[in-house]
């Protein structure tokens, strides 16, 4: 599956979960943030299309959402998991 199309179904999970999403500039990843009464998740919007991607997976599965799609699930488990097996051997991708 495309990079682009990956970063397109991420985005709306995370607007179909109940999150407003937005690219801001600064010196973060990003995240999900609660500001009032509105749930909001941040990326940092010069990351570059992997960063984005794996910083929407990472909060996706954080959030832990039941019933997400096949797609879905599978961006998700194989960016957190190749991200475990990096981390394991010590390099970085």
């Amino acid at each position: 599956m495309k990079k682009t199309t990956q970063l397109s179904l991420l985005e709306k999970t995370i607007k179909e979960l109940g999150y407003t999403l937005r690219y801001e500039k600064g010196n973060f990843l990003g995240g999900e943030c609660r500001l009032r009464d509105d749930r909001v998740v941040v990326v940092n919007k010069f990351l570059p299309l992997e960063g984005k991607i794996y910083t929407l997976a990472l909060v996706i599965s954080n959030l832990n959402p039941s019933g997400l799609s096949p797609e879905i699930t599978k961006i998700i488990d194989a960016l957190i998991l190749n991200s475990l097996f990096t981390k394991e051997n010590g390099s970085l991708n």
